[in-house]
């Protein structure tokens, strides 16, 4: 990856420009240091020392080799929409149905196999990062690291808590108010896939806020806001308050018009290297937005906190 450098980091040691601007990490620079032709200035090799001048040109060669590749990821065509691309990161608006990784029964239709199909068109390594994962049956936004440095920064922000993330859920029943549900989840015994709400110090700490956006009916459209990332949480939080989601089969939801569980990751905020915040959004898909849109949904009115 090429970089241009500015007056604004002209003088500057390149630890300092690759550390402050980059936002490298320190392992990600260790590992350039190691590699041969892994950091070049004006196209030749420099120790981190080197003092940067305006007009500097840069490579990085942050680019993962074939020896760190899932060489057991199978590469497939698969229908995937794009939300946004940079150098460090990929936002793919997942669809209902496709599993975020493969797993027994799952070995070549995943987001996984997908990615590294189109990778492998562009003829660049790939290794599967997922920043954040998402139900076979939940549709939105994943997003994905393209490189070692990208997946520790992201890492590091989703535990400082500064990637929000905001969801759209269709939940049984009538609700009016905003709510919180703060409760542990743990996985229920002798099951490999169930999670349960459970005492304190038995499991682990989870939190949600949640927002009525319309109700119809006996259904209620809900902006959910997931403060922690436990697996199934929206779904067990919203069950245990006797609202579970329309079309949660698993966790007591009817089949309401929908055949899966009717959650959508609508949006993920997080930072970039350089400290811009930036949001991505996922359009509604056809069968979440008909439910949506008989409960009052509007793609303009205010949600939740925001």
């Amino acid at each position: 990856m090429k970089y241009s450098v500015t007056e604004k980091d002209a003088g500057k040691l390149l630890l300092t420009y690759l550390k402050g601007t980059l936002g490298l990490s320190r392992a990600e620079i260790i590992a350039l240091k190691k590699r041969e032709g892994g950091i070049l200035l004006n196209g030749s090799p420099v120790t981190v020392r080197a003092v940067l001048s305006a007009g500097d040109e840069l490579l990085l060669d942050r680019c993962d080799r074939e020896e760190e590749l899932n060489e057991c990821l199978v590469k497939r065509e698969l229908p995937l929409s794009f939300l946004y691309e940079d150098d460090d990161l990929i936002a793919v608006n997942k669809p209902a149905g496709m599993p975020t990784h493969p797993s027994h029964g799952h070995f070549d239709d995943t987001l996984a196999n997908g990615l590294a199909y189109v990778f492998s068109q562009k003829g660049i390594p790939f290794v599967f990062r997922a920043v954040n994962r998402l139900d076979r049956d939940t549709s939105g936004v994943v997003l994905v690291a393209k490189n070692r440095g990208a997946a520790f920064r992201m890492a590091e922000q989703i535990a400082g808590k500064k990637i929000d993330k905001r969801y759209l859920a269709v939940a049984e029943g009538r609700i009016f108010s905003p709510f919180t549900v703060t409760a542990p989840i743990k996985r229920q015994q002798e099951s490999i896939i169930l999670r349960t709400v459970c005492r304190a110090g038995e499991g682990q700490e989870a939190e949600t806020e949640f927002f009525p956006l319309g109700q119809r009916e006996n259904f209620t459209l809900l902006e959910a806001h997931p403060l922690t990332g436990r697996t199934h949480q929206i779904r067990v939080h919203l069950a245990s308050v006797g609202h579970p989601l329309c079309g949660d089969t698993l966790y007591g939801g009817g089949t309401l018009r929908i055949g899966r569980q009717a959650l959508h990751c609508r949006s993920l905020t997080f930072s970039l290297p350089a400290g811009e915040r930036i949001t991505v959004t996922a359009p509604l898909p056809e069968d979440m937005k008909a439910l949506a849109v008989m409960a009052g949904y509007s793609e303009n009115e205010p949600k939740g906190n925001e």
